[in-house]
């Protein structure tokens, strides 16, 4: 059975190059054709020897999840639909801007959180994306918008903001996130790089001993009640162990504050009130607060709060010190936006045909 080589990190590589009797180089020579140059091909690692790559014509393959769909959105926003077999398909997208690319990545085969107001959660759960299903994202967008010199990269921050948990599929995920640090492979620093988490409190702890890159967490609400509501996972690490865990990781964080998503959602958490409680609740805790207006996916119940709406709350946040910008929408009349990704999934957990069942006796 070959080897993927796209999911192996540079450790990975040299106990596998160790297992071929080879030396700890020619891990740092695969690395940097597989993912700085982008080649699948090992006849065309011109620098390795030409028994090695004989060899590794017999035993290894570098192969990320085939492209499905590839959709461009009016403002250059694009997404790709991408195979990982046994039926299901996700979702990555790209954001261009002025100065800077970024790549959101899919951490999942769909969501086991069913957070209330995401289009991924409304599909079910299948499975934790593999190491090379996850880097394979990275990978073949940086082959598809071509590569670039270093100093002109196309993607120059990645986001773990598709569909999944990444906190949930921890090892593969970390694994994932030392390939795009290694400056033999993508070289991006730590504070380019984002995992978004739900709140998996257990997580965020292991996150930050293990490799803590930039940390955004989900908020949604400002207290208990209606997060439990949004975000279910709130029932078992409700607010303040979340915020507690949110002040540990910043020991360790590239940046000096926890970025805090709120999905903007009208008439459920987007009052005056309930922005003088968020700018409480979160004084104690060294933040940036981004406001998303709330996109809209089929079956779901929810409306975007007013751009009015949204412009007041955020200045009530402004007029408490803290610091609160609104996210401008991308990608969404191609359904990229934050909370549209949906992909393909089998769910597993039956939890679309159990929410079928129970509209049916309503």
């Amino acid at each position: 059975m070959t080897v993927n080589l796209l999911g192996l990190d540079q450790e990975g590589l040299k106990a596998f190059c160790a297992d071929l009797g080879e030396k700890p180089y020619r891990a740092r020579q695969l690395l940097r054709w597989i993912h700085q140059v982008g080649v699948d091909d090992f006849a065309a690692m011109t620098d390795v020897s030409k028994a090695l790559r004989t060899r590794l014509q017999d035993c290894a393959r570098i192969v990320a999840p085939s492209v499905i769909r590839d959709t461009t959105a009016g403002d250059d926003t694009r997404k790709w639909l991408l195979d990982v077999g046994t039926g299901n398909a996700i979702e990555t997208v790209f954001i261009p801007e002025e100065n800077r690319g970024t790549l959101c990545i899919s951490s999942q085969a769909g969501c086991a959180l069913e957070c209330s107001f995401c289009s991924t959660g409304a599909q079910g759960f299948n499975r934790n994306l593999s190491t090379e299903e996850i880097i394979g994202q990275l990978w073949w967008a940086n082959r598809c918008l071509g590569r670039g010199v270093s100093a002109d990269r196309p993607i120059s921050n990645v986001v773990m903001m598709g569909m999944g948990e990444p906190l949930a599929n921890f090892d593969n995920v970390v694994a994932a996130l030392q390939i795009m640090l290694d400056d033999l492979a993508y070289g991006l620093s730590r504070r380019r790089v984002t995992v978004s988490t739900a709140g998996l409190v257990p997580g965020i702890d292991r996150l930050r001993d293990a490799c803590p890159v930039a940390l955004a967490v989900s908020l949604h609400a400002p207290n208990d009640g209606l997060r439990d509501r949004l975000v279910p996972i709130n029932r078992k690490y409700p607010i303040k162990e979340l915020l507690a865990a949110c002040v540990r990781y910043i020991d360790q964080a590239p940046r000096n504050y926890i970025m805090f998503e709120y999905v903007m959602l009208g008439g459920v958490n987007d009052s005056v009130g309930q922005a003088r409680e968020l700018a409480a609740l979160v004084k104690d805790v060294p933040c940036k607060l981004n406001l998303i207006p709330f996109n809209s996916f089929p079956g779901s119940s929810y409306v975007r709060s007013a751009p009015d709406v949204i412009a007041r709350f955020r200045d009530v946040l402004l007029q408490a010190g803290l610091v609160a910008t609104i996210r401008k929408t991308r990608g969404d009349d191609i359904e990229a936006a934050c909370g549209q990704l949906a992909g393909q999934v089998q769910d597993r957990t039956k939890r679309r045909q159990r929410r079928d069942e129970e509209e049916l006796t309503r």
